[in-house]
C-alpha cells in the first residue's frame, strides 16, 4: 500500500501522472485523495442537458436516441452525427473523418454511456465535438468492465479535463484508495467527537465510493470542517501574531486638523461613514496595529472615511500614506483630497492654513524636481499625506513618522508591496484596506479573517439610479445602432458618456493577440465564436480547442475568430461613424502619464464627450456630468468589474445609462452573469451571484497568481455556519496552544496547506 506521499508516476503509471501533474495539480497520492469527485450519477437516473454551460468541459451521462452517417458535399469524408438525450433535453454529438468508425458501431440506440468534452455551438445548436465516451450498458466487453468496475449505485464525476476523462481518474483512485487508512486526522479529537464528524479515513474512502446518498453527504460534512478548520486555523495564528506587534497609538483632537476639515465639509456624513469612523477611530487608539477592511459600494464614500482617518492620524503627529493601483487614479485622489482640503492641504506654504498640513503626490513618472521635493517633504515630516503609485515602495522613500497606511483596491497588490511600505514605519503602521468590490460577510470572514471589517452599504445623498440593459449585438443588431442613438442623446442633452473596451489596439496589444478587431458597424462573428481569455478582464477564461478536425468542413466552425474589440480601433470607428459629430477621445493603460491625465482633465472639463477607454478608468474616476457608459464585449468582464466600471456613471444629480453590449447566445453563462448585472445594482447580491458561477478562487490569495482554488468542498456562502463555528474553534485552540505543539496532526495539515507561496498571500497585514 502506497503511503500518501509516494508520487503517484510510481502508482498509476508514468502517463497519466504527468498528465495529472500538468493539467491537475495532482503530484502524489495524498493529493490524488484530496481530488474529490464533483458530483455523482445515478444508475438510472440521467443528466441534465438543458443545463449544459457553453464553453466548459462536461462529462454526462445520457442514452443514445439516433445515429446516422453523411457525407460532405465535396464528397471528401464522412462525419457521424449522435443524437443523446435524458428526458429533459437532447445533444448533438459529432465525429469527423477517420474518428466515426468505432462511435458507429458502439453508439447505437438505446446506449448508455458517459460523454465528456467541450460544449461549443455550431448552427445555434449545443453539441460536443469529438466526445470521449464510455458505455455504461450494452453487449460489448467495455460495456460489461464499465458496469462491473462501479460497485456502488452511485458513480463519481470527477472535475477532468480533455487529457483526462473522469473514468479515468476514476480507476487511477481506486489505485489508491486503500492509502486513505494512513491519513492522519488533523481535527482534535474532541472537536471531532463533539460535532460528530466521521474519521477522517472513513470520509476519505466514502467521498469517493458511496453506496448511499447518506455516505456523501457524511464525507462531505466532515471534509468542510477540515478546510473551514485548518484555514480558520492560520488566520486565527495570524490575528494571534498581530496582537503581539507594538504601534504607536493615535488618538484624535478636539481641535486639530480633523475638526478643521469637518467645518468645510458642505454635506453632512452618512450614519454609515459615521459608525465605520468610530471603529477605525476606536482601532488607530490601541498599541497594536489596527488591520481593518473598508469594503462597499460603488460611490459609498470610501475615500471620504479614508482621507478622516488620515486626517487623524496627521493630528496625532503621525503621516500618512495612500498606495493607489495606477497613476490615474494615484492622480484622481491627489486632485480630489487636496480641492477637499483646500488651503488645509497646503500647510507650511503662502496663503496655507495655520493647522494644515502638504499633500504630496508621488508617482514614477515624475520628473526629477518634484520627484525630490516630495521625498524631502516626507522625510522631514513636512507632509503629513502621500497619495502615490508603487513609486511609494522604492527604498529611496523615508518617511519622519509612518502611523498609517491605506491601501486603495487590495486585490491589484501583492502582499509583498504592501509589507514593503509597512516596513518603513518606526513601528508597525495601522493598515487600512479598502475596497469597492462588495464581499459578502461569509467571503470577507474566510479571505480576510485576520482583518477586522468594515461595511459601507449606505450610498450619500444625491446620487442617481442607474438603469443597466443587455445589447445582443449578435443577434438584434438594430439594438447596438439604438445603443449609439442614446450616447448621441445623451450629449445633446449636456451629458457625457464612456465606452469600455478590453483591449488597447496598439502595435503591442496587436502581437499579443493576433490580428486586428472587429469594426463598431461590421458584422458580428457566430455566436460564441472564437472567444478569447484577455488580460483586462477578470472573469475565467477558456483553454484553447483542441483540434478535432479532420476536413475543411469541420473546422469551419473554428473559423472566424476575433480578438477582443480595441479602444484605438473603436474610438476611431465611432469618431468617423455613428458617433462623427461628437469629440470623441482616447484612454489606456499605455499613454503616457501627463497624456492621461490631460486626457482626463479635458473630459472632467466637458471638453470631451464621449471617452473610450479600458478598464483604467474602473475605480476612483469621478465625473458627475458623465450619465451614459457602453461596455463592448462585457461578456469578457467578471461581474465585480462590470459593477465597478457602472459605477463610473450616475455619479450626478441626472440619472444613469449603462449598456452591456455581446455576442454571445442568451443559453450561454456569460449572458446569464450580464442578466444579473443588468437585474440589479446591489453590488453584494452580485457578489454572490459571481461567486456561485465561478466558486471563491483561492481563498488564501493564490487567485492573483492563477491558481486554483485551495477550497474543494466548502462554499463560503452556502456553508457560513461552518465557517463561523470554525472560526471560534480555531480561536479557541490558538489561544490555548499558538504553536500547536499539543496537535502534531493539525501542524501538519496547516504545514501542508502554507507552502512558501500560501504563506506570503496570508500574510495580508
Amino acid at each position: 500500500m502506497p503511503s500518501l506521499d509516494e508520487p503517484l508516476k510510481k502508482v498509476i503509471g508514468p502517463a497519466t501522472a504527468k498528465v495529472m501533474a500538468e493539467h491537475l495539480d495532482l503530484h502524489t497520492v495524498g493529493d490524488l485523495l484530496h481530488h474529490y469527485p464533483r458530483r455523482y450519477a445515478e444508475r438510472g437516473e440521467l443528466t441534465r442537458l438543458a443545463e449544459l454551460p457553453l464553453d466548459e468541459h462536461v462529462t454526462v451521462v445520457a442514452q443514445v436516441e439516433s445515429a446516422r452517417v453523411l457525407s460532405f458535399r465535396s464528397g471528401s469524408g464522412q462525419r457521424l452525427e449522435v443524437t443523446i438525450t435524458d428526458g429533459s433535453g437532447r445533444l448533438q454529438l459529432v465525429f469527423f473523418g477517420r474518428g466515426v468508425h468505432k462511435p458507429h458501431k458502439d453508439l447505437l440506440p438505446g446506449t448508455r454511456a458517459m460523454f465528456a468534452g467541450k460544449v461549443s455551438v455550431f448552427n445555434h445548436k449545443l453539441q460536443l465535438a469529438h466526445p470521449a465516451y464510455q458505455l455504461l450498458r450494452g453487449t460489448g466487453d467495455d460495456a460489461v468492465d464499465t458496469v462491473e468496475s462501479w460497485a456502488g449505485a452511485l458513480i463519481p464525476i470527477y472535475p477532468a479535463t480533455a487529457k483526462l476523462e473522469s473514468w479515468k481518474i476514476a480507476k487511477a483512485v481506486d489505485a489508491v484508495l486503500p492509502s486513505a487508512q494512513d491519513a492522519s486526522d488533523p481535527l482534535p479529537p474532541a472537536l471531532r467527537e463533539g460535532r460528530g464528524l466521521a474519521p477522517l479515513p472513513e470520509a476519505l474512502v466514502k467521498i469517493h465510493r458511496p453506496g448511499t446518498k447518506a455516505d456523501v453527504a457524511d464525507a462531505r460534512a466532515r471534509l468542510k470542517w477540515d478546510e473551514a478548520f485548518v484555514l480558520q486555523i492560520a488566520l486565527a495564528r495570524r490575528r494571534y501574531t498581530d496582537t503581539q506587534l507594538p504601534a504607536v497609538p493615535r488618538t484624535t483632537r478636539p481641535d486639530g486638523l480633523l475638526a478643521a476639515f469637518d467645518a468645510r465639509l458642505p454635506f453632512t456624513l452618512t450614519d454609515g461613514q459615521q459608525c465605520v469612523t468610530r471603529e477605525i477611530f476606536d482601532d488607530l487608539a490601541t498599541d497594536h496595529p489596527m488591520h481593518r477592511l473598508l469594503q462597499g459600494e460603488v460611490g459609498s464614500g470610501k475615500t471620504m472615511v479614508a482621507l478622516r482617518a488620515m486626517l487623524a492620524v496627521v493630528d496625532a503627529g503621525g503621516q500618512a500614506a495612500m498606495l493607489a493601483p495606477t497613476e490615474v487614479l494615484a492622480q484622481q485622489h491627489h486632485r480630489s483630497i487636496t480641492e477637499m482640503m483646500g488651503e488645509l492641504a497646503e500647510g507650511g506654504m503662502l496663503g496655507g492654513a495655520e493647522q494644515g498640513t502638504k499633500v504630496v503626490l508621488l508617482t514614477g513618472s515624475m520628473g526629477a524636481a518634484a520627484r525630490r521635493h516630495a521625498l524631502l517633504d516626507l522625510a522631514t515630516g513636512e507632509a503629513g499625506i502621500v497619495i502615490g503609485t508603487h513609486a511609494l515602495i522604492e527604498d529611496k522613500v523615508q518617511f519622519h513618522d509612518l502611523g498609517l497606511v491605506v491601501v486603495d483596491e487590495q486585490h491589484r497588490f501583492g502582499v509583498e508591496q504592501r509589507d514593503a511600505l509597512r516596513s518603513k514605519g518606526k513601528q508597525p503602521p495601522h493598515l487600512l484596506v479598502m475596497t469597492a468590490t462588495p464581499i459578502p460577510r461569509t467571503v470577507a470572514m474566510t479571505v480576510f479573517g485576520d482583518l477586522e471589517t468594515s461595511v459601507l452599504d449606505q450610498l450619500p445623498a444625491g446620487r442617481s439610479p442607474i438603469a443597466s440593459h443587455v445589447v445582443p449585438a449578435q443577434d438584434k443588431p438594430h439594438f447596438l445602432q439604438r445603443a449609439w442613438e442614446r450616447v448621441r442623446e445623451e450629449v445633446a442633452g449636456g451629458h457625457q458618456a464612456y465606452v469600455v473596451c478590453p483591449r488597447i489596439g496598439d502595435e503591442e496589444d496587436q502581437q499579443a493577440t493576433g490580428g486586428k478587431g472587429r469594426k463598431a458597424g461590421a458584422k458580428k462573428p457566430a455566436p460564441g465564436a472564437g472567444r478569447t481569455k484577455t488580460t483586462d478582464a477578470t472573469g475565467p477564461g477558456e483553454p484553447p480547442q483542441d483540434d478535432l478536425f479532420d476536413d475543411e468542413e469541420a473546422a469551419a466552425t473554428a473559423s472566424d475568430k476575433r480578438p477582443p474589440l480595441a479602444v484605438l480601433e473603436v474610438a476611431e470607428q465611432l469618431a468617423k461613424g455613428p458617433l462623427s459629430s461628437l469629440r470623441v477621445a482616447a484612454l489606456h493603460g499605455r499613454m503616457a502619464p501627463d497624456d492621461k491625465d490631460a486626457v482626463m482633465r479635458r473630459f472632467a472639463a466637458g471638453e470631451i464627450d464621449v471617452l473610450v477607454a479600458t478598464t483604467v478608468i474602473e475605480v476612483g474616476v469621478n465625473v458627475p456630468n458623465a450619465t451614459a457608459m457602453v461596455i463592448m464585449d462585457a461578456d469578457r468582464f467578471g461581474v465585480s468589474q462590470l459593477h465597478q466600471l457602472r459605477g463610473r456613471v450616475g455619479r450626478g444629480a441626472a440619472p444613469g445609462l449603462c449598456l452591456l453590449v455581446t455576442d454571445l447566445p442568451e443559453a450561454s453563462a456569460a449572458r446569464t452573469r450580464l442578466d444579473a448585472v443588468a437585474a440589479t445594482l446591489d453590488g453584494f447580491e452580485l457578489s454572490r451571484i459571481d461567486l456561485e458561477q465561478r466558486r471563491e478562487g483561492d481563498v488564501l490569495g493564490q487567485a492573483q497568481s492563477g491558481v486554483r482554488s485551495s477550497l474543494r468542498v466548502l462554499a463560503v456562502i452556502d456553508d457560513e455556519e461552518i465557517i463561523a463555528q470554525a472560526r471560534e474553534e480555531a480561536a479557541a485552540v490558538v489561544a490555548a496552544d499558538p504553536d500547536l505543539s499539543e496537535l502534531p496532526a493539525l501542524r501538519t495539515a496547516l504545514d501542508a496547506l502554507l507552502d512558501t507561496e500560501r504563506e506570503r498571500y496570508l500574510d495580508k497585514g
